[in-house]
């Protein structure tokens, strides 16, 4: 099961490679892993090592339409069991809260989902650290299209795609999204509200009712094997952007009354002003090192009342301005 330093290369990724016509052995010599890899059954990799398969997989294909073509080649067939799981939903927006539920049985990354009136928005919230590759978080966001077309038999297409490193537009790709990839504040994609309520003819109650116990109990041995710290930091990864950084937010996020959570804080030597203070520095040479994003929404992403207030916390972090740390070695990861 995969920690939070950890990713779980599926194994339908060898069925992956071969629908694509891609060598697993030259991916895994690329990427200076075993060549036995596959024959282990579904594998747990340190972020380094699935992000170096992922540079390898996108070096050996030299394809810059890679994840169009990886998302063309989907199939239940190559899903792992809670995303075919959730193909037995009703409805794509069904289908999404149930990936976001047990998305941390596949890896680390988590999922925000917002569905209202104006449509459904998948987002994604990779780990702390290295900056994942843009082939990675473009077949992520392939995937949604690919899951909404499975589902429904139709060529549904999301109303709008971003990415915080959006590749050059392309025709094959902008044909398969029915949109081009635009440059954002995360890797996200979006549905409309009509797309999102289409019925799955997939759908089958029985089926998830079969899946569900054990990807719940599943689920409840990784939650409960996580400290109280790690599920701050995943909690305040989604509020910081909603402008909440209080304790009081945070334990009814998870709840918690703010003194049991100070408590639990307490045990692990560590306490709540120290674990914001730390998922802001680390979130922050992140944004920072996307030179599209201003110092100003930085500071907005990391929930600062004004850019002065992040201004003082970067400084007494690195002992540099952002704009100085932008030109420096100083936003590789604390």
């Amino acid at each position: 099961m995969a920690s939070k330093e950890s990713f779980t290369l599926d194994p339908g990724t060898r069925a992956l490679l071969h629908d694509l016509k891609i060598s697993a052995a030259h991916v895994l010599r690329r990427a200076q892993l075993p060549a036995g890899l596959f024959a282990q059954g579904a594998v747990t990799m340190t972020t380094e090592e699935y992000y170096r398969f992922w540079e390898a997989l996108d070096a050996e294909a030299a394809d810059p339409d890679l994840a169009v073509r990886i998302g063309r080649v989907l199939s239940a067939e190559t899903f792992n069991p809670p995303i075919f799981a959730a193909l037995c939903s009703a409805d794509l927006r069904t289908a999404a809260e149930r990936i976001a539920t047990f998305k941390p049985l596949i890896g680390p990354l988590d999922l925000d989902i917002t569905s209202d009136h104006t449509g459904l928005t998948v987002t994604v919230h990779w780990p702390d650290g290295p900056t994942p590759p843009p082939l990675l978080a473009a077949a992520e966001l392939a995937f949604w299209a690919a899951l909404a077309r499975i589902g429904t038999r139709r060529e549904v297409n999301p109303t709008h795609v971003a990415m915080r490193r959006a590749p050059q537009p392309s025709a094959e790709t902008t044909s398969y999204f029915g949109t081009r990839i635009r440059q954002g504040d995360a890797d996200a994609v979006t549905f409309s509200a009509e797309d999102a309520s289409l019925p799955f003819l997939t759908e089958d109650e029985s089926m998830w009712d079969f899946f569900a116990p054990e990807l719940r109990r599943r689920l409840s041995e990784l939650e409960a094997s996580a400290t109280t710290a790690d599920r701050v930091r995943a909690a305040l990864h989604e509020r910081l952007p909603a402008g909440e950084s209080s304790i009081n937010a945070i334990a009814a996020q998870l709840m918690l009354s703010p003194r049991t959570l100070q408590r639990q804080l307490q045990a692990e030597d560590t306490s709540y002003q120290a674990v914001l203070s730390d998922t802001r520095e680390k979130l922050a040479r992140r944004y920072l090192a996307d030179r599209t994003l201003p110092t100003s929404q930085v500071a907005y992403l990391l929930a600062y009342d004004d850019t002065n207030s992040f201004y003082r916390a970067f400084r007494r972090w690195t002992g540099l301005a952002p704009e100085a740390a932008r030109n420096s070695s100083h936003l590789t990861p604390a």
